[in-house]
């Protein structure tokens, strides 16, 4: 009984990262650690029991680090063009 609440939590917590990574990603600090960990822990759900929440968890895991890298690339971009004109 023990050991499937503890397959089931990496899904739950995976899926909790992936959430705080979308959130929070204009601050990189914040969202590359978590997102990271939300694949890490999603794929490892997903392996072990391959419920949803695992399978959900490193959706938004991959949607944060994406949307984090994305926004930070159209940062560099934006401050270059400014300094160029």
């Amino acid at each position: 009984m023990e050991e499937n609440r503890k397959k089931s939590a990496s899904g739950v917590s995976s899926l909790v990262l992936g959430i705080i990574s979308i959130v929070s990603a204009l601050f990189y600090y914040i969202s590359l650690p978590t997102s990271i960990l939300a694949i890490v822990l999603g794929a490892v759900g997903t392996k072990k029991t391959g419920t949803k929440l695992g399978k959900a968890g490193l959706i938004t895991g991959i949607v944060g680090l994406s949307l984090c890298i994305f926004l930070y690339i159209s940062m560099v971009i934006i401050l270059w063009m400014a300094n160029n004109y």
